[in-house]
């Protein structure tokens, strides 16, 4: 064989080599997705909170699907978001009121660039606004809390830019109260210790901590209501009005409040059949995350998935919603 023929023949078997190649990934790309090759990191939340066992829960689904995966705790709402955007999570577990003013710029993340890549897998359930207080403290309505010490949440938490939110909907700063930048699970603790007056928590119900107080004191929830949740809902229409009812923390009646929907965000750099699947894997083993909490139990499902969400889904969690119905 002449030298000519010998390199035709070395071509030949390398174009036949990179085909196959190529017919491997599209092979995989259709169908024959290997998940061992992915690692998907699930940002959650304090292990005080729900964040932290709902969001091991989809963990642990992702993982019984056969991908690698691990749940992070993580300070919760604007932490997550920012390790979406960097590739520090794949999934995150974040309130809509953080992701709306991220993804336009408003808010907390005024003069930021807007995060117009967020994408979202599915909505999951309602954050109620609870602001928590005790019979000794003496503060029964949302104006008591001045010139008292208040629990706000961790600097720029999902927590916090709603307790801004709410002060400024009553027509009040923060410098009317003495404020501590705590997490609600370091602020219940120093209100049993008499160092911290009233606490918000902004979680599904009910809170452990909150009940865990309820064993050393008597709770009391602030209302958020009449004219300061109407100008809190007209500057911030994500905001929808809930009660919590009697029989959650004992309290002597039902409470009127604020909720936001969370949701979970997923990585827009996520191929889209990985996102396909998870999306299917989660829905076909809803029981799994179900059994993580009873907020779980009673709110987490197909039909609730597009709830509060406002920004586009990955086109592989839509690709699975027009397949059942619910997108059209």
């Amino acid at each position: 064989m002449n030298k000519k023929n010998i390199l035709k023949l070395i071509t030949g078997t390398i174009m036949l080599g990179m085909l196959v190649g190529c017919g491997g990934e599209k092979k995989e790309a259709n169908g024959d997705l290997d998940r061992s090759k992915h690692f998907i990191t699930v940002a959650t939340g304090p292990t005080s909170g729900l964040y932290y066992p709902i969001g091991g829960a989809f963990s642990k689904v992702i993982k019984d699907l056969g991908y690698k995966s691990s749940a992070q705790a993580t300070g919760a709402s604007v932490e997550n978001i920012s390790l979406i955007l960097n590739g520090g999570a794949d999934l995150a577990i974040t309130m809509s009121d953080s992701v709306a003013q991220a993804y336009d710029a408003f808010g907390a993340y005024e003069g930021k660039e807007p995060a117009k890549n967020l994408r979202c897998l599915m909505g999951l359930y309602p954050n109620y606004v609870q602001l928590v207080t005790t019979t000794k403290t003496g503060i029964k309505k949302f104006t008591d809390l001045k010139g008292k010490r208040v629990g706000v949440g961790a600097p720029n938490s999902g927590v916090e830019l709603n307790a801004r939110m709410m002060y400024e909907a009553h027509g009040m700063t923060y410098a009317d109260s003495k404020i501590d930048y705590l997490n609600y699970g370091e602020a219940i603790d120093q209100m049993k210790n008499g160092l911290v007056d009233a606490v918000f928590v902004t979680s599904g119900i009910p809170n452990a901590t909150i009940m865990e107080l309820g064993t050393v004191a008597k709770t009391v929830l602030v209302p958020i209501e009449g004219e300061g949740f109407k100008k809190l809902q007209e500057k911030y229409p994500f905001f929808v009005a809930a009660e919590i009812p009697a029989d959650i923390y004992d309290t002597d009646g039902p409470i009127q409040t604020a909720t936001v929907r969370n949701i979970m965000l997923i990585r827009e750099e996520l191929p889209e059949d990985v996102v396909y699947d998870i999306t299917k894997g989660i829905f076909e083993n809803i029981d799994g995350i179900k059994a993580s909490h009873a907020t779980s139990e009673k709110h987490i499902s197909l039909e609730n998935s597009q709830i509060g969400v406002q920004i586009p889904f990955h086109p592989g969690a839509e690709k699975y919603y027009r397949e059942k119905g619910i997108i059209k």
